[in-house]
């Protein structure tokens, strides 16, 4: 059933809203203002921070690769067995693939579930067949091969569901995994490996009482985003890294569904910012704190030398404004513990790659998008939750926006009468950040190379700039606040 035909079909002055592949409704009046002003996001419950953190297990992605969504059992919390889903088996998210541009990828993809999937890889450039399209889907106990070459820049990319209406749904409940990319051109750079890089997926849950994920968003979750009071990083509950007195890359991706973090280290220390979502910045930028909205990578080195043995220190949340909703509180991710005197040789490189800029006059189109959803939290259909761009939600029987392929064009989002924060994600392309006013009012250092995810907080206009492909077909580009997505804030784009 078609979302626009399902809308049409309820009782006038309501909407039933079903979340997809959940028995969840919920009835909202219309034309009823929302009730979660003034409301925060739930309390996040810091943990003990002594369960040692974990790798997802690496695969090469040279050779074939098997993927099978399923239900698992795993342990997110110590003694606290947990029912989710994975692509394999006894653990919540997938394995790390790994492999090298110009690689041809190919993946068997098994649906085990009782419901419809698919996987998009999320950053990647991949023929419109190959890229996860909401309405590509592979049936319960069928199957799919995804093959394609690897033509994108060295970086960390990831990998998740997105089956229209139960791409939040899906995700959440632990359908997600890394796929790193390498080229020439990061390994000259000799940056931290092995034991010294560290992947790490943030991610925030509701546990019930018996330490189950459940995924039941009510009208506050539709309207914001579900937030969890749980933090994992790599689907553990307040785990701990014990590192040496030498230089770290934590390559950080937020898979929340809708919780942004403000990201710094307890000490205040400085750390550089080398990547983001598309791979190296040209040069390295100096930081302590920045934003990671749902769907966006960062690449930093965190150096730990002159440290004492013993000393703790906290990868945390800090406060940030912005969003009626959600930024009120502080809050510890990971516990990193000193343990180890090491010498270390490395020496950061004052030039990191060959990126560069994307010269305005090569666009040929300006587009302007409004993300405002001007009506409130219920938008432009009267106080319901369904988000929408520029007073249009999903439809896929419409196609928004005809691309000319191998051309240039710069986009325009806007929030700035909006209350929401959104992260605006586009496949089957990636982009630069031109600017941003209002609002922040800046492009922030990790904005500062290729990305595919941009965060436009209220308030703000935030312009791209986008070099499009020769793969011609139908893509889409959405909000990844993954609630918002599925109820509407996602059109598609053709490629011609």
């Amino acid at each position: 059933m078609k979302r626009r035909k399902f809308l049409g079909r309820t009782t006038k002055g309501t909407l039933v809203f079903f979340t997809g592949g959940s028995a969840f409704f919920s009835v909202l009046s219309c034309g009823k203002e929302s009730n979660t002003m003034g409301k925060v996001a739930p309390a996040v419950l810091e943990g003990t921070f002594g369960t040692a953190l974990t790798r997802p297990p690496v695969i090469a992605g040279g050779s074939l690769v098997t993927l099978e969504s399923q239900i698992v059992n795993t342990v997110i919390k110590p003694g606290e067995n947990t029912t989710a889903f994975g692509y394999q088996a006894n653990r919540i998210l997938g394995p790390t693939i790994e492999i090298s541009t110009g690689d041809n990828f190919q993946a068997n993809f098994n649906n085990g579930l009782t419901e419809a999937s698919n996987i998009h890889w999320h950053g990647l450039i991949t023929p419109p067949e190959m890229d996860g399209h909401p309405n590509d889907l592979v049936q319960s106990s069928s199957s799919f091969t995804y093959a394609f070459p690897v033509i994108n820049r060295a970086g960390m990319y990831w990998y998740h569901p997105h089956p229209d209406l139960a791409t939040a749904k899906q995700t959440y409940l632990g359908m997600a995994g890394l796929f790193r990319i390498t080229d020439a051109e990061e390994q000259a750079l000799n940056l931290p490996s092995g034991e010294f890089e560290l992947p790490l997926i943030i991610q925030d849950k509701l546990l019930n009482a018996d330490a189950d994920l459940v995924y039941a968003p009510d009208e506050t979750d539709l309207m914001n985003g579900l937030m969890g009071d749980h933090i994992l990083v790599n689907g553990l509950y307040a785990p701990y890294q014990n590192v040496a007195t030498r230089m770290y890359r934590l390559r950080l991706l937020n898979g929340s569904n809708g919780r942004i973090y403000n990201l710094e280290l307890s000490t205040g220390a400085q750390f550089q910012i080398i990547g983001s979502d598309g791979g190296l910045l040209a040069f390295p930028e100096t930081t302590s704190r920045f934003l990671l909205s749902p769907g966006e990578r960062i690449d930093i080195l965190v150096d730990f030398a002159g440290m004492a043995i013993g000393t703790e220190v906290f990868l945390q949340s800090a406060i940030f404004s912005g969003s009626d909703y959600q930024g009120k509180q502080a809050f510890n991710i990971l516990k990193f513990v000193v343990t180890e005197s090491q010498p270390d040789s490395f020496t950061l490189p004052s030039i990191l790659s060959a990126y560069q800029p994307i010269p305005e006059n090569q666009a040929i189109r300006n587009r302007s998008f409004d993300v405002s959803n001007g009506g409130g939290h219920g938008g432009h259909t009267g106080g319901m939750v369904v988000h929408n761009i520029n007073n249009k939600s999903y439809d896929e029987s419409r196609i928004d926006e005809i691309i000319t392929g191998g051309t240039t064009e710069i986009w325009t989002f806007d929030n700035t009468e909006g209350i929401d924060p959104h992260p605006m994600h586009l496949h089957g392309a990636i982009f630069q950040v031109l600017d941003r006013s209002g609002g922040r009012g800046i492009v922030f250092p990790h904005e500062n190379g290729w990305k595919d995810t941009v965060l436009t907080m209220p308030g703000e206009k935030v312009r791209i700039i986008i070099q499009f492909g020769q793969n011609k077909g139908v893509y889409v580009f959405h909000c990844h606040n993954l609630e918002h997505e599925d109820s509407g804030m996602m059109l598609q784009l053709e490629i011609q």
